[in-house]
């Protein structure tokens, strides 16, 4: 069971722009991705470290947030449990996204 205390969610604001930093369990930078606007449309640059699945999370999250404020957004992800199971995967995701509804929601 992941204690949802366990991941943070951290907010640095760069100027007119914002840095997520989601980190949990062994902490580390997995992926970051970048989503900044073209126009209308949001757009997503990811860089994922070999062998790391947090861009299969934060690109959704950074197109998530870039899109509701209007700004441009990099989300540092590293997120590790060992043995983790596709229902721990889930509930990690479901934490995350809870947390991102929350500061979204402020």
């Amino acid at each position: 069971m992941i204690l949802p205390d366990d991941i943070e969610l951290s907010v640095t604001v760069v100027g007119r722009d914002i840095l997520l930093l989601i980190t949990g369990g062994v902490r580390h930078i997995g992926a970051a991705s970048t989503a900044y606007l073209d126009g209308e449309n949001v757009e997503v640059l990811t860089s994922a470290v070999p062998h790391h699945k947090e861009h299969t999370i934060s690109e959704a999250i950074a197109r998530k947030v870039a899109a509701k404020l209007r700004k441009t957004v990099t989300v540092v992800m590293g997120i590790h449990y060992d043995d983790l199971t596709k229902e721990g995967i889930l509930e990690v995701v479901e934490i995350v996204n809870a947390k991102v509804d929350q500061y979204l929601g402020q």
